[in-house]
């Protein structure tokens, strides 16, 4: 084992690094101009020039600070080359709110988790557009600016403001439609911002009283989860 697991605190660093050149470097690409360089599960479903790019230099920077971890990123998979070398996995999004990043909404943002022996212990969520930026280590609670963070105490859900999101999958939208639908009249209110790890920041911080989207993956969730979980909203399912 070339690199031993090292505390969540350290993992952490290292992700508040490599997040910040990653957010930077989005930043400056959505400046320039936003390509769209493919689509996913439908045509509505886009990746950018820029979702490719900083995944790569997020990689590049994983590797050459940690050569024995593996690596699951939304944009190229799984790099399982370190896994019998050490027992964490960087679990990568390097831009969460794709379409908010196409068209210029300000909330897109690159979420980077690091996890031991399959349990999330470190992650960073910041925001390309404001810098903003929430950290979280697993039993070290949840932070934003040296602040620590605590979800809302709402427990009526009348008075609920609940985040959500939807699939590209048509099938998929429509049920969560309906799902909506259902729920609108028993809460305060909805609201669709477009990137789950930067929702479940606002949980933790209770800018939202809660958040649910059926379909998730890893990577969208991972940090952001941690976060909210850290600030004692519960474990994201």
């Amino acid at each position: 084992m070339t690199n031993s697991v090292t505390s969540p605190q350290e993992l952490l660093t290292i992700a508040v690094e490599v997040a910040r050149d990653a957010a930077d470097t989005a930043h400056r690409m959505r400046a320039e101009g936003v390509v769209v360089a493919a689509t996913k599960s439908t045509v509505t479903d886009v990746v950018t020039a820029a979702d490719r790019a900083v995944e790569r230099q997020i990689l590049d920077a994983l590797a050459a600070l940690r050569p024995d971890d593996s690596v699951l990123g939304e944009e190229f998979g799984e790099d399982a080359s370190g896994a019998a070398r050490s027992g964490v996995r960087w679990i990568v999004d390097p831009i969460d709110g794709t379409v908010n990043y196409l068209y210029g909404l300000p909330h897109s943002a690159v979420s980077l988790a690091a996890e031991v022996d399959g349990v999330v212990v470190a992650g960073v969520v910041r925001n390309v557009h404001t810098g903003e930026e929430w950290t979280a280590t697993a039993g070290g609670g949840a932070w934003r600016d040296g602040v620590r963070l605590r979800c809302s105490g709402e427990v009526d859900l009348g008075q609920a403001l609940v985040g959500t999101g939807f699939g590209y999958d048509a099938g998929r939208r429509a049920h969560q439609a309906r799902v909506v639908a259902g729920l609108i009249a028993h809460v305060r209110d909805i609201r669709r911002l477009g990137a789950a790890a930067l929702d479940l920041c606002l949980v933790a911080e209770g800018r939202l009283d809660a958040y649910f989207e059926k379909g998730l993956a890893a990577w969208d969730l991972a940090a952001g989860g941690l976060v909210a979980a850290e600030a004692g909203c519960g474990s994201p399912v």
